[in-house]
């Protein structure tokens, strides 16, 4: 584990193994706070969908490298609670450059973190009735959100498992490595991504991209960031 300026706590890692669990018992009191919060959120922001989505409940960290990660089924509203009990699972990848930077998107106006820096990436889908989540699963759902949000296809076996984070309130991390762009090949395929969106009647997630080679490059970003683009831009940095 790397220590760092942030809160949020590195773990290298050569396994993920994820077991899902019972959803967490909510009280009454915790009730009424979490949907009076999602009200608000809604009323802000009418696009959002309280749509099927994991929460993970517990991370366990092994000397071999290995994470297992406990997960839940859960609603997006559940994540109203995140600065109480909540913690979402994250399926998120790196898109490193050929000039040593890596790639981070600025999420539009249609989404609940509206301004907020980040890697390409979201919490994880719920897997159909019945079946059970994997590394595989969280891999297929990281390619994905790389196409969606940034225009680049990799295939899931491209991308390499590297790091998962544990943020200050509990927020779980799984994080990839792709294969090395030009950045100006990366811009290419986002313009092309963020027209299909909208011509599809769509806002795009990210309403523009920009890379980043160091914690300075960090602060110069406009707006807020999400707590663990410092250790994870300097891991990349420094090895």
């Amino acid at each position: 584990m790397s220590q760092s300026r942030s809160p949020v706590e590195v773990f290298a890692v050569s396994a993920v193994s994820l077991v899902e669990v019972d959803a967490p018992v909510v009280s009454d009191e915790h009730a009424v706070e979490r949907d009076r919060l999602w009200a608000e959120a809604e009323e802000a922001n009418p696009a959002l969908f309280d749509g099927p989505v994991v929460a993970c409940a517990d991370l366990r960290v092994h000397a071999s490298g290995e994470v297992v990660v406990r997960w839940a089924r859960v609603t997006y509203r559940h994540f109203a609670l995140r600065w109480v009990t909540g913690a979402r699972s994250l399926g998120s990848v790196s898109q490193p450059t050929t000039c040593g930077g890596v790639v981070v998107g600025r999420m539009s106006s249609s989404t609940a973190a509206a301004g907020r820096w980040q890697f390409p990436g979201g919490s994880a889908e719920q897997p159909a009735a019945g079946e059970s989540s994997d590394e595989t699963h969280l891999r297929v759902h990281a390619a994905r959100e790389l196409a969606e949000e940034v225009g680049v296809v990799v295939a899931p076996g491209e991308l390499r498992l590297w790091v998962v984070t544990r943020g200050e309130h509990g927020n779980i991390g799984v994080f990839y490595l792709a294969p090395p762009l030009p950045f100006a090949e990366v811009e290419a395929w986002f313009e092309a991504a963020v027209v299909r969106e909208r011509e599809a009647g769509r806002e795009p997630e990210f309403v523009e991209i920009g890379v980043v080679r160091s914690a300075t490059g960090l602060a110069e970003l406009p707006g807020r960031r999400v707590d663990y683009l410092e250790p994870l831009v300097d891991r990349l940095v420094f090895g």
